[in-house]
């Protein structure tokens, strides 16, 4: 390593600082003509979109006094389905689909039989998380563990 120490002549000995700071009027000069900008370019803006529009609407053809008004389409009457092919539409999709909601519910929430011959009986969801929870989960019914039995047994014979 060498000795040497290079000075700079631009740099005195009160310190390596510009001693000449950025005006502040200039920042704010840029920021109010900033603003004027956006504001000019805002009103051109909207007076091209007034003015097509306004286009628009004088050079759209009229309409044929053929042409039935719009009417809802989320209701349609009971003999409108009826004359359609299937599948058909909903006639009140509204209050079809909170109907179909509230049935669906009742079914998950009420006790029925499904088949009372051999015993089948529908049982609220709550309740059947809990007989999963005490009684556990039966991974296999004891007919096919039996038979499985049966088979290692076979199969270990034959070897």
């Amino acid at each position: 390593m060498s000795d040497e120490h290079i000075t700079h002549p631009e740099i005195n000995g009160d310190g390596a600082f510009e001693h000449q700071d950025l005006s502040p009027k200039g920042i704010i000069y840029f920021m109010i003509g900033l603003a004027v900008a956006v504001v000019i370019i805002y009103f051109i803006i909207f007076g091209m979109y007034h003015f097509l529009d306004t286009l628009s609407k004088e050079n759209q053809a009229p309409i044929s006094p053929m042409v039935a008004p719009e009417a809802d389409t989320r209701t349609v009457t009971h003999a409108e389905t009826r004359a359609f092919p299937e599948p058909r539409l909903e006639e009140n999709e509204r209050t079809q689909l909170r109907q179909f909601i509230v049935n669906q519910d009742r079914t998950l929430s009420t006790y029925n039989w499904v088949d009372k011959d051999k015993g089948i009986v529908q049982i609220p969801i709550d309740r059947a998380m809990d007989l999963i929870v005490q009684r556990g989960l039966l991974l296999r019914p004891p007919a096919q563990s039996q038979g499985g039995e049966q088979l290692r047994k076979e199969v270990s014979s034959a070897q």
